[in-house]
């Protein structure tokens, strides 16, 4: 783990189109100060508002994790947010011409190799991290969240859907910058055709397509490509926790435990862990080296 924060070392700029409003955006990533944060800014409207990427800016999580402040929102941050949180990027400032995020390819790949072409520098301040010391856990209707006491920053989750290609995965995987790259990152968004129908008839998933969404059918996939990991549909999971828990604003050490949970429900389980103030404490990860179990 990251002792210091990090930025990016130069602005970096794509384009792409919103999975849900299929309008194109342009994105630009900048390095930011110490103690900044991420924060969202929205080049098209006046004087370029901008927004913490934080849990109490949620404002909608039905299809995406969406932020809102003031009027104006920020919606589909999960993915930029996962590679920020996998990459250790503690500050950037993120700027867009539209109100959500370009989907790219449905993962987090092509952001994290936006970043790793930016390049990453080390600031000088350390990390404060969220040091779980007592678990805590919210279930609710066959779902559950839950963190537990650990000595690194780890994330087991578990899926089940009654459909051949998927029905139950579980995977476990130690978060580090590697293992976040080569394990994560890649893992698409998917979703059911049936589903697809019914968001294109509602007007909505109108930059959704074959090139962005793991499209499943009642037997196949229905990408040309076929799937990047064997149990692609959890490793995504996997990283949409990864993009909804850094909007804790600090990163964690703790053990991330989900089961059948989604964006919806990660956000009830963060206003949970902000209640649960005798379970956790703030500290440097020499603060977290040096502390007695007990």
């Amino acid at each position: 783990m990251n002792y210091h924060q990090k930025t990016v070392a130069k602005p970096i700029n794509c384009k792409g189109i919103g999975i849900h409003s299929g309008h194109e955006v342009n994105l630009t990533i900048y390095p930011a100060p110490i103690n900044h944060g991420i924060k969202f800014v929205r080049k098209d409207l006046l004087n370029s508002p901008d927004i913490a990427a934080h849990f109490n800016k949620i404002v909608d999580t039905s299809l995406a994790t969406v932020i809102g402040y003031e009027g104006f929102i920020v919606s589909t941050i999960e993915h930029l947010m996962a590679s920020f949180a996998g990459l250790a990027v503690d500050n950037a400032r993120v700027e867009i011409d539209s109100y959500e995020m370009p989907i790219m390819d449905g993962s987090a790949e092509p952001f994290t190799a936006l970043i790793k072409t930016a390049g990453i520098v080390t600031q000088d301040a350390p990390r404060t991290f969220f040091i779980v010391k007592k678990p805590i856990v919210l279930q609710q209707n066959g779902k559950s969240v839950g963190i537990y006491p650990h000595d690194g920053y780890k994330i087991t989750c578990s899926i089940a859907y009654d459909h051949p290609l998927i029905n139950n995965q579980t995977l476990s995987i130690d978060i580090s910058e590697q293992g976040f790259e080569q394990e994560i990152s890649k893992a698409r968004t998917f979703g059911f055709l049936h589903e697809y129908e019914q968001l294109k008839r509602f007007g909505l998933a109108r930059g959704g397509s074959l090139d962005n969404v793991v499209v499943i059918d009642e037997q196949n996939v229905l990408n040309e490509s076929g799937l990047r990991y064997k149990d692609e549909f959890v490793r995504h999971k996997i990283l949409d926790c990864m993009g909804d828990f850094s909007l804790l604003g600090m990163p964690l050490i703790g053990h991330v435990k989900a089961e059948k949970s989604g964006h919806a429900f990660h956000h009830a389980f963060l206003r949970k862990f902000f209640d649960a103030k005798d379970s956790w404490e703030t500290g440097t990860l020499q603060d977290a080296v040096n502390r007695d179990p007990a």
